[in-house]
């Protein structure tokens, strides 16, 4: 049985260099599964974090309890609990990707 992830803890001045960071475009992000309350959940992925050290971050939109209450975890990869859900189409980019929170012109 998988164990419930343990989510990552934001980045500190003395862990280094701050981490580069890739995202995906809106409508075409990957996505890890994150086991919790007994179930895989599907967790889309913000973005990649790469850590001065060598680690990898994803931060993640879940509803960790299966409901509609979706929060936002960052979790270090690879630990049991997290597996891989979706592949993206799109190439990941260092620019953040603000175009879903533009708002459609009016005519």
């Amino acid at each position: 049985m998988s164990t419930i992830p343990e989510p990552a803890r934001p980045w500190r001045p003395e862990d280094g260099p701050g981490a580069e960071v890739w995202t995906w475009p809106y409508g075409d992000r990957p996505a890890l599964e994150v086991w919790s309350a007994g179930r895989w959940r599907y967790a889309s992925v913000m973005a990649r974090q790469n850590w001065a050290d060598g680690s990898v971050r994803y931060q993640v939109e879940v509803a960790l309890r299966g409901d509609t209450m979706v929060t936002v975890r960052t979790y270090q990869c690879p630990q049991p609990g997290l597996r891989k859900g979706r592949a993206s189409g799109s190439e990941p980019s260092r620019a953040a990707d603000e175009g879903y929170r533009k708002m459609p012109r009016r005519a």
